[in-house]
């Protein structure tokens, strides 16, 4: 394996992590409800549908996180907004009408294990019942450090396949600089549990750029992560823009590691995980060869969607909750963020989206590139491969970071860290703001 070089100029300009395209950046007003409405009533009767359902709660609110949550400390406050949410399922079963088979359900926040089992286990009933959702496949995030053995049970009882671990980093003096504290003791015991619960697919989600993080660091956290062998791991870089997230001014910026260390950083996690047997997924992913995101990647039906990289093949997305997002091959929209605004607008019987965008031929167009450069490494340019282009990629060319095979655009494997950079030059929104996005690697 040919070893990565960094090329700072490269990386100067800091692009979206592309989970859509258009991006949420370009979310407008303008595009709502009634476009909502319409997509789902033109949803076929036999239509494949993904759910996600989104808790904006924790028990414990990290300084790093940019995720919609709030802090889990009102009973009534989860009580309400779990009959907001019910009664906005009930609304999209209505609009349904029976049209649909929902495949998979998927549970993010915040923590869904931030709200009481027996409450999970209501929500999943109802989830079941409105969609006929029986039988699809049930993923969840979780906080380990709220995890208890009611909720072990609950997930058992689910019959969960997959679930995803907040872990983050191991190392006690990064826990207490990102505000996130959890011994390496209760990340095994959660291990353990969820494994006797049922649990065959494993994520573990970790990062590097953090304060107080070093190769050193970061080595031993992977180390002790791959002794513990989770069917995936998600290794991403973190992203700090205090000016738009408050909750990071808590983080000593001056303790963070410069561009060309979280380059390193990040080249060190993908030469060790790949050494252990994992295979890497897209540019921050990696699994083991018999999980099915790995072989979704073999088989070139990898797919890149706001939950991250995934093998799920639906086209269609509904998000339901504050904040949630809904994508369709011609939509993207979102629901109301404040949790107080969705109460209202849900109960007055109204569908709780805010804004999104509506994605033109083009906007597709550019938007399967784009997926297919983060997903596969590989493109067809068709008509984008034109001089103006060519002009635009020539800094990757001359450096072999990327070929052109006629209309073929490959990234090599050391071409990996700059996938971002290069599928944002197929972007036709994206305007230089580097505040606006996070770093390329």
């Amino acid at each position: 394996m040919t070893g990565w070089t960094y090329h700072p100029e490269l990386l100067a300009t800091p692009v979206p992590r592309y989970t859509s395209y258009p991006t949420a950046a370009e979310f407008s007003p303008a595009v709502g409800r009634s476009d909502m409405e319409a997509a789902l009533d033109g949803i076929a009767l036999d239509q494949q549908l993904s759910l996600y359902v989104h808790i904006p709660y924790c028990h414990e609110i990290c300084w790093y996180c940019g995720c919609n949550t709030g802090a889990a400390n009102r009973t009534q406050r989860l009580a309400t907004y779990l009959e907001t949410l019910e009664a906005e399922i009930g609304l999209v079963s209505k609009r349904l009408a029976g049209r649909g088979k929902v495949r998979r359900i998927s549970f993010g926040g915040g923590s869904p294990n931030a709200i009481a089992p027996d409450q999970f286990a209501k929500l999943l009933t109802s989830l079941r019942w409105a969609f006929d959702a029986h039988d699809a496949l049930l993923s969840i995030e979780l906080d380990p450090r709220s995890l208890s053995d009611p909720w072990f049970d609950a997930i058992a009882a689910a019959s969960i396949e997959r679930a995803s671990l907040g872990v983050q980093t191991l190392e006690p003096a990064v826990q207490r600089a990102i505000g996130r504290l959890q011994p390496f003791r209760l990340i095994e015991t959660c291990v353990e549990k969820l494994r006797r619960a049922g649990v065959r697919s494993l994520n573990f989600d970790l990062m590097y750029g953090l304060p107080h993080q070093g190769l050193d660091e970061l080595e031993r956290t992977l180390h002790a992560t791959i002794a513990l062998r989770p069917e995936r791991i998600a290794l991403f870089g973190y992203a700090h823009v205090p000016h738009l997230i408050a909750r990071q001014r808590q983080i000593d910026g001056s303790a963070l590691p410069d561009a060309e260390q979280r380059f390193g950083q990040a080249e060190l996690g993908h030469r060790l995980l790949v050494a252990a047997g994992y295979e890497p997924i897209g540019f921050d992913h990696f699994a083991l060869p018999d999980d099915p995101i790995a072989i979704a990647a073999e088989e070139g039906r990898l797919k890149r969607n706001f939950q991250g990289f995934t093998d799920d093949q639906a086209e269609v997305l509904i998000g339901l909750g504050a904040s949630a997002i809904s994508q369709f091959p011609h939509l993207i929209v979102q629901n109301e963020k404040n949790a107080g605004r969705y109460k209202v607008r849900v109960s007055s019987g109204l569908l709780p989206t805010d804004c999104g965008v509506v994605r033109t031929e083009e906007d597709r167009r550019r938007g399967r590139i784009i997926e297919q450069l983060l997903c596969s490494g590989k493109a067809e340019l068709g008509g984008l491969c034109d001089q103006h282009m060519l002009e635009r990629l020539r800094p990757f060319l001359d450096r072999g970071l990327a070929t052109l095979e006629g209309r073929r655009l490959r990234l090599p494997d050391f071409g990996r860290p700059y996938a971002r950079a290069i599928a944002s030059l197929f972007d036709s929104y994206r305007q230089p703001a580097s505040r606006r996005f996070s770093s390329a690697i």
